[in-house]
């Protein structure tokens, strides 16, 4: 019997990640993704699998995470955002779901991703409202030392100092903005982009920026890492709860296709 007819769904999301081991599937673990495709499969009487735009470490936030799924035709795709409000818990939810072309890749389509890190060094430490979003800093932090020391990573190079090595995955990549702004409420806000990111690789900047920030590095450290061919031991990843998925940036629908075999394609420094 030939297989139903399906569409490609995006689906734009966003978690809390503290109750949440990470985006991607693990057994005995709850996931982001395990508790998505758990319940949409459970809503539609389908079998449902996503693909994502970034797959997060456990406990980091997402306000504009990314997914596709390819459902069949019959399913009611205005209406799904309602029907799955009423079955996932509190701490997920997905926002909007429409049809899209299908050369839409959630994760080699994608043109860049956008990620906000909130740093909190009042005496007094984080708002409490705010504590699971925002993390707290025990000692005065400098702007203009953490601005200097940020500007000094733009651009594309190997990320080696600052990632975990995955095999077959590349570290090289264009860090597109880092830079960091104080609130009126005296919050420090980092916000980074890039085309892609390597596993760890915001929280470890973050980490090394902190260090210049509070007086321990000089402002040219961060980037005399670049020169390194491994992962550096003197880099502290920064924990995860401060850290939250902003945004994906996509082409048109006419450039999805070459967008994902340009993703795809192994990447060397300067190419």
């Amino acid at each position: 019997m030939p297989s139903a007819p399906t569409r490609r769904v995006r689906l734009d999301l966003g978690y809390d990640g503290t109750e949440f081991s990470g985006w991607a599937r693990q057994p005995g673990r709850r996931t982001v993704c395990g508790v998505l495709e758990d319940t949409m499969s459970m809503v539609l009487r389908e079998d449902v699998r996503l693909t994502v735009a970034g797959r997060t470490d456990a406990g980091v936030h997402a306000s504009g995470q990314v997914a596709h799924a390819d459902l069949p035709s019959t399913v009611d795709v205005e209406g799904l955002s309602r029907r799955l409000a009423r079955a996932l818990p509190a701490d997920v939810r997905v926002f909007a779901a429409q049809v899209v072309p299908a050369e839409f890749d959630a994760r080699f389509s994608a043109l860049r991703r956008h990620y906000e890190y909130r740093v909190a060094d009042a005496d007094f430490g984080a708002n409490p409202l705010r504590r699971l979003d925002t993390l707290a800093w025990p000692r005065p932090l400098d702007l203009a030392a953490l601005n200097e020391a940020s500007d000094r990573l733009l651009g594309e190079h190997d990320f080696v100092a600052f990632c975990k090595r995955r095999d077959g995955a590349t570290t090289i990549r264009q860090l597109q903005r880092l830079d960091w702004t104080r609130g009126a409420d005296g919050v420090l806000l980092a916000r980074v982009s890039a085309d892609a990111f390597c596993h760890s690789m915001v929280r470890s900047l973050v980490g090394a920026l902190l260090a210049v920030g509070e007086g321990r590095k000089p402002a040219a450290w961060p980037g005399e890492l670049l020169s390194t061919a491994e992962r550096s031991s003197q880099v502290t990843v920064a924990p995860p709860h401060g850290l939250c998925l902003v945004r994906v940036d996509y082409p048109a629908d006419e450039d999805l296709a070459s967008r994902a075999v340009q993703t795809r394609n192994v990447r060397v420094l300067g190419c």
